[in-house]
C-alpha cells in the first residue's frame, strides 16, 4: 500500500525546528505588547464574499489563489482565509469595536493562511502570517508606527540590510484623476501587455503597474505616476509619514510603481525588503485602507496594517546566517540503576515537573551507561541517579553534567535544590 504523503505546498514543522517558531512568535507577541497591540483570533474560513469585497475581485488572490470550501449540506460559499486583514476588519465591524473607549483599536494576529500558488523557497500554500492592524485613526504618525513595528521585529531578530519602499496610492478621488491619464498610456501598449494586465486595464488599471512581467514593466516604465495626481491632503499625509519615519531613524525610498496586490489600499503603501534573498526579496507589505471598514458594512473608519510571512522570515535568517538564541535540552534526567527504583524515579520526575523543572526518565529499560548517553543527547543540565543504596537511604546522587560534580541529596529536597540551581 502506497504511503500517504504531505500535500504539495505544505510542510511539517518538526521538533528541533519548531523551537525557532516559538522564539519568533514570542518576540512578535512581546513587541505587540510594547506597542499596545492586542491579539485577535479569527476563523480559518470566512464567507467568500468577504474576500471578494474586501481584497478585491481583480486581485490574483481572488482570481487565482483562493481555496473555496464546499459543503453539500449548506449553500454558504466559504473560503479558507488567504490573508488576515479582511477577517480582522469584519470582526471589528461585527463586534462594534468602533464603540470601544480605547481608540484607535490596535490588534495583531498570528496564524495560518492558505493560497493556491506555485510553491517555491519561502512560499507555501499553507503559510503563517503575523500581522498588525490599527483602525480608527488617520494620523500619519500611526502609519510610521506600523512600519516601525514590522521593522523592529526584523531588527531585534538580527536581520540587516533591510530597506523600506514607500508610496502613496492616494484616495479614490486621486486615483480617479490619475486613471484617465494612465489609461491613455496603457491603451497605447495594450496589445503588447500580458493577458493579466490586458484584463486589468479596464477593471483596475493601477494594478498593471504591479505586474512582475519584465515586458510589462518596460512598457509601463513611463506611465504617469500616481504621485503626480495626489490631492493636497494626500500629499501632506505622505510628507508627514516620511517625516515621522525620519524621526524614527528608518530609512526609506519612494517607489511610485508600488501599489501592492490588494485593492483595499489607500494613501500609504509600503514594503520591507532585504537584499540578496532571491525570489522572496519582499519580506513584508502593508498600507492604509481607509475605505475597507465601510466596504464591509461599518462606518467609514480609517485603518492601516501590515502582514509578513514567518516562513520568509526564517528563510531570511538562514540566508544571513543568523542563529537565534533558542534554548535546547532539558533541565534534569533521572537515571535508574535498579528496577526497584523505577517507582521512586517516576514520582520524582512528576515532582520535578511540578516545581517547574523540565525532567525526563528512561522508558526503555536501558543500562545505566545508555541512560547517561541519553541524558547527554537530551542536553540535560543535571542527572539524578537512583539505585538500591539510594532507595534505602532516601537519597539520590545529583550530577551537574557540565562540571561532572556530584553530591548526595535527600529525595524530598531534590526538586527545590534543582529549581534553585536553575535560577
Amino acid at each position: 500500500m502506497a504511503k500517504i504523503q504531505i500535500p504539495r505546498g505544505t510542510q511539517d514543522i518538526m521538533p528541533g525546528t519548531v523551537e525557532l517558531w516559538h522564539y519568533i512568535e514570542a518576540k512578535a507577541r512581546d513587541l505587540c505588547r510594547r506597542f499596545n497591540y492586542h491579539e485577535i483570533r479569527t476563523p480559518l474560513f470566512e464567507s467568500t464574499e468577504l474576500f471578494q469585497r474586501g481584497v478585491g475581485e481583480t486581485t490574483d488572490i481572488v482570481e487565482k489563489e483562493m481555496y473555496n470550501v464546499s459543503n453539500p449540506r449548506s449553500e454558504d460559499a466559504l473560503t479558507l482565509r488567504p490573508e488576515g486583514t479582511a477577517g480582522v476588519v469584519r470582526s471589528y465591524v461585527e463586534n462594534k469595536l468602533y464603540g470601544s473607549p480605547n481608540q484607535p483599536v490596535k490588534m495583531y494576529y498570528l496564524g495560518p493562511m492558505f493560497r493556491h500558488e506555485r510553491p517555491q523557497a519561502g512560499r507555501y500554500r499553507q503559510f503563517v502570517q503575523f500581522g498588525a492592524e490599527a483602525i480608527g485613526s488617520s494620523d500619519p504618525a500611526i502609519d510610521a508606527e506600523v512600519i516601525a513595528l514590522a521593522m523592529r521585529l526584523y531588527q531585534e531578530l538580527g536581520l540587516t540590510g533591510l530597506s523600506v519602499e514607500l508610496n502613496s496610492v492616494g484616495t479614490l478621488e486621486d486615483r480617479a484623476n490619475h486613471r484617465k491619464h494612465l489609461l491613455e498610456h496603457l491603451n497605447g501598449v495594450r496589445d503588447q501587455l500580458c493577458p493579466d494586465c490586458q484584463s486589468r486595464i479596464d477593471r483596475n488599471p493601477l494594478r498593471v503597474l504591479d505586474c512582475k512581467n519584465e515586458t510589462c514593466k518596460t512598457l509601463t516604465k513611463d506611465a504617469p505616476s500616481i504621485l503626480e495626481y495626489l490631492s493636497d491632503e494626500s500629499a501632506a499625509h505622505f510628507e508627514a509619514v516620511k517625516a515621522y519615519l525620519t524621526e524614527l531613524g528608518i530609512a526609506y525610498t519612494v517607489n511610485p510603481r508600488m501599489v501592492r496586490g490588494l485593492d483595499y489600499y489607500t494613501q500609504t503603501a509600503f514594503e520591507i525588503k532585504m537584499a540578496e534573498i532571491g525570489a522572496v526579496e519582499t519580506l513584508c507589505g502593508g498600507g492604509r485602507y481607509n475605505g475597507l471598514v465601510a466596504e464591509l458594512g461599518g462606518d467609514d473608519m480609517p485603518g492601516i496594517g501590515f502582514a509578513l510571512s514567518i516562513e520568509r522570515l526564517l528563510l531570511a535568517l538562514e540566508k544571513q546566517g543568523v542563529q537565534l538564541p533558542v534554548s535546547v535540552g532539558i533541565d534534569c534526567f533521572v537515571a535508574i540503576q535498579t528496577p526497584d527504583a523505577k517507582s521512586a524515579a517516576f514520582r520524582l520526575v512528576d515532582r520535578l515537573r511540578s516545581a517547574g523543572v523540565a525532567a525526563e526518565l528512561d522508558y526503555l529499560d536501558r543500562k545505566m551507561k545508555a541512560q547517561l548517553k541519553q541524558a547527554d543527547r537530551l542536553a540535560a543540565r543535571f542527572t539524578v541517579i537512583i539505585g538500591e543504596s539510594e532507595l534505602a537511604s532516601g537519597t539520590a546522587v545529583l550530577k551537574e553534567m557540565a562540571t561532572g560534580e556530584q553530591q548526595e541529596i535527600k529525595l524530598d529536597e531534590l526538586p527545590a535544590v534543582i529549581a534553585s540551581r536553575l535560577g
